[in-house]
């Protein structure tokens, strides 16, 4: 199968590719539902050492930086509470922490959280965090920006692989708010 956007030497369907994914990745994917059909989410292998944004796009196609999407984890503090969220951009720009996100968490303080807090919390690989999969009852914070593109790449939960995943499938994931100006140049 070709894929609906970059270079890659293949693309699949994501169920047909549950091996490659972490289990929540995996889980996320098998027990789908909304509008957007499972199989059109897509995985392509890629090399884990161009992980990275610059480098990614060099390899599989300039456009990319375009239509790619970051997902970091976040935290918020208010009194001794402390939430979790998740945050989706599109790679071009940065999340809005100390505005959008503190004020959308009702936080005190907003940071993005540790390395081994975002991996430990998802059970995903840092460098490979995606939506599709996190824990149960994290609020997932996406910039209208990355719902308005056709395809968006994004992490597969590994450094190696990515998903393709349509735009409008972000505003249907589980704890999904919609939000404009989250991502800022």
């Amino acid at each position: 199968m070709h894929a609906p956007i970059g270079n890659f030497d293949s693309a699949a369907p994501a169920p047909d590719r549950l091996d490659a994914l972490t289990r929540p990745v995996a889980d996320a994917v098998r027990h789908w539902s909304g509008t957007v059909p499972a199989d059109q989410i897509l995985y392509v292998d890629t090399e884990p050492d161009w992980a990275d944004t610059a480098t990614f796009v060099e390899h599989y196609g300039r456009e990319l930086l375009e239509q790619s999407a970051n997902c970091v984890v976040v935290t918020g503090k208010r009194g001794g509470g402390t939430t979790l969220a998740a945050c989706v951009v599109l790679s071009t720009t940065r999340v809005d922490v100390n505005g959008v996100v503190r004020r959308r968490l009702g936080a005190r303080k907003a940071s993005f959280a540790p390395m081994d807090t975002a991996t430990g919390e998802t059970g995903m690989e840092y460098g490979g965090i995606t939506p599709v999969g996190l824990p149960a009852g994290w609020p997932v914070l996406v910039d209208s920006a990355v719902v308005d593109l056709p395809y968006v790449l994004v992490g597969s939960g590994r450094r190696r692989g990515k998903l393709l995943v349509p735009g409008k499938a972000f505003a249907e994931l589980p704890g999904a708010e919609v939000l404009e100006g989250l991502g800022v140049a």
